[in-house]
């Protein structure tokens, strides 16, 4: 900035004196703008550097978070089994008396006091592809409702399922990793360590997802039918 109001300050003095100037101080006054012009050309280039910067910055912050998100998740893979002494006490297709009214709608839904009567009201709309961010908000409400509920190993499974079908495979994958995490012994654990592993290996990440799925053999030996499956991708890998 300082350079620029020299120049403009150098021009100023040429003009004025250009009346009765020289071809010597002609010179000078051209060469004058001539400095001006260059100085305006890099004032450009460098707001098109700064805004380069910017966009640069912007994209390494959007690829730390990705990093730290899978960072996270495999930590949780890796870092132990936590078991629930509940989650063994539920199944999706559980009919209950205590059950409420079948309703065709979930919006303004609050739970009721009853786990299982509302975990099976919102099971209701598992598989309606329209209502799939209002089941997801539903067993979001009802993890946060029941933090002792046998039923939340298979509310956090069902909402990886459903983000997993929306396409969002981040958010996917920190569900069925809790899953394994906090309820290692449950129905769905072995399926969702095996979601784990097909959601990297579709990003791209084989080392890792190798890895999984050799847990997924290792631990849940009993699954036939997911032991397969894991089978079946290591296999692909070689």
């Amino acid at each position: 900035m300082h350079k620029k109001t020299l120049v403009l300050f150098l021009f100023l003095l040429f003009t004025g004196c250009a009346a009765g100037s020289s071809e010597s101080d002609r010179t000078i006054q051209a060469q004058g703008q001539l400095l001006i012009q260059n100085q305006e050309r890099i004032n450009d280039l460098q707001a098109e550097v700064d805004a380069l910067r910017g966009q640069l910055e912007e994209t390494r912050y959007q690829l730390n978070q990705t990093i730290e998100r899978q960072k996270m998740i495999l930590q949780q893979m890796v870092g132990g089994s936590d078991v629930s002494a509940n989650a063994n006490t539920s199944e999706d297709n559980t009919s209950s008396s205590t059950a409420t009214t079948p309703s065709s709608d979930l919006s303004g839904w609050e739970t009721s006091g009853r786990d299982k009567a509302d975990y099976n009201f919102i099971m209701q709309f598992v598989n309606d592809g329209k209502k799939s961010n209002e089941v997801v908000a539903a067993f979001q409400k009802f993890i946060k409702a029941y933090p002792k509920s046998g039923y939340l190993a298979n509310a956090n499974y069902w909402i990886g399922q459903l983000y997993y079908k929306q396409g969002n495979k981040d958010q996917a994958s920190f569900y069925y990793a809790t899953v394994v995490k906090k309820f290692a012994t449950s129905s769905k654990a072995a399926d969702s360590l095996y979601k784990v592993g097909l959601i990297l290996l579709e990003k791209g990440d084989k080392k890792n997802a190798r890895i999984v799925f050799q847990q997924v053999i290792s631990k849940y030996s009993k699954n036939k039918n997911v032991v397969d499956q894991a089978k079946k991708k290591l296999a692909s890998l070689k």
